[in-house]
């Protein structure tokens, strides 16, 4: 499961777009409660992963977001594939 979010971490990171806690949590199979806890501590690039309401990352604090993070509106919001 870690390298399931590793990759998916990777990939947010590289393309720059933030994404919901729900998606990622969806795209694993797990709840989202259980995705927050495996993703690990607060680190820039752990901040891509943000809450649907507000698209900010739960509880970061300014310095721990990462530099890039609101380079772009877009919020991935669906683990669907077209």
């Amino acid at each position: 499961m870690q390298g399931k979010i590793t990759s998916i971490r990777d990939y947010v990171n590289k393309v720059k777009i933030r994404c919901t806690y729900n998606t990622a949590a969806e795209a694993l199979g797990i709840k989202p409660a259980k995705f927050k806890k495996l993703l690990g501590d607060r680190k820039s690039e752990n901040s891509w992963f943000v809450n649907a309401g507000a698209g900010e990352p739960v509880g970061y604090a300014d310095n721990e977001k990462h530099a890039d993070l609101y380079r772009t509106t877009r919020i991935i919001t669906s683990a669907e594939v077209p």
